[in-house]
């Protein structure tokens, strides 16, 4: 079974195919906010990052624009879940006041971490309803989107479901399953959070629609999948069973015939998950 890694895990370096890795502004920048994230402590009072002006433009920008497209894209349980918690779309908002509002609907709570880290630690961190986030914003080069997690992925996609109960109640279970989990059955965990909470779909009244928090908080990718990506049925051995492309937008997504039949089948195989 895994047992939990230190609080400040080793970050995955920046890829140099990364649209930021040969902008040492860039650099610098996401050098100091890790350096925040760093100062802290488990238990303690969320650092704040004071963000310059062009990242709260940037943020803003990215953010109307994917509400938009949530109004055609989104299930229905994201669109009730961004009515629970509320996101200034002029400013980003700080991790600690997320959490006044996440902590009174779900019990979860968004911790800093400075970069992408190991899906190891960030699936077992769920089981205490910590989810890590990044506080960085991604490159003004590639507003549509992003190779890495960052601030707006984090509470467009993530902070947002967890507001509701469907999807904290599944990212909980997800870090249940992780702390059972033997080494030699965790990538497919890894793999099976994915395709489900990062890339999913689902079919509502005749629909496709994301419930994916990947898909949610990329300009890009959201309004693509359609004609883009293989669609294929929900098959949780399967999904578990194939590998993912993490720097760009997925080749093949699972469709679930029902929120209901995802939910059920979804926590069966969480809870049989060792």
């Amino acid at each position: 079974m895994y047992q939990k890694e230190q609080d400040h895990p080793p970050l995955v370096e920046l890829d140099k195919d990364h649209p930021g890795f040969r902008d040492k502004a860039y650099r610098q920048r996401r050098n100091l906010i890790a350096k925040i994230a760093y100062g802290y402590k488990k238990g303690g009072e969320i650092p704040s990052v004071e963000y310059t002006r062009d990242e709260h433009e940037m943020w803003s920008q990215v953010l109307i624009l994917l509400f938009q497209l949530h109004n055609e894209h989104a299930c229905q349980y994201f669109l009730d879940a961004k009515s629970l918690i509320n996101l200034n779309d002029q400013k980003i908002p700080q991790l600690f006041k997320i959490n006044v509002q996440l902590k009174q609907l779900t019990g979860f709570s968004m911790i800093p971490v400075g970069g992408l880290i190991s899906p190891e630690h960030f699936l077992l961190n769920l089981a205490d309803r910590k989810f890590c986030s990044t506080q960085y914003i991604r490159h003004y080069s590639s507003p549509l989107y992003t190779p890495e997690p960052d601030i707006i992925h984090e509470l467009v996609g993530h902070a947002i479901t967890l507001a509701h109960p469907f999807f904290s109640n599944l990212n909980y279970h997800f870090g249940l399953a992780a702390r059972r989990a033997k080494p030699e059955s965790f990538q497919r965990l890894i793999q099976a959070y994915w395709y489900t909470l990062e890339f999913g779909l689902v079919s509502e009244n005749g629909n496709i629609k994301a419930y994916g928090a990947g898909l949610l908080s990329s300009i890009g990718e959201m309004p693509s999948y359609k004609n883009k990506a293989e669609l294929l049925p929900f098959d949780l051995d399967k999904l578990s069973r194939t590998p993912f492309e993490p720097t760009d937008y997925q080749p093949s997504l699972f469709v679930a015939p029902s929120i209901y039949e995802l939910e059920n089948g979804l926590m069966e195989w969480l809870e049989n998950f060792e």
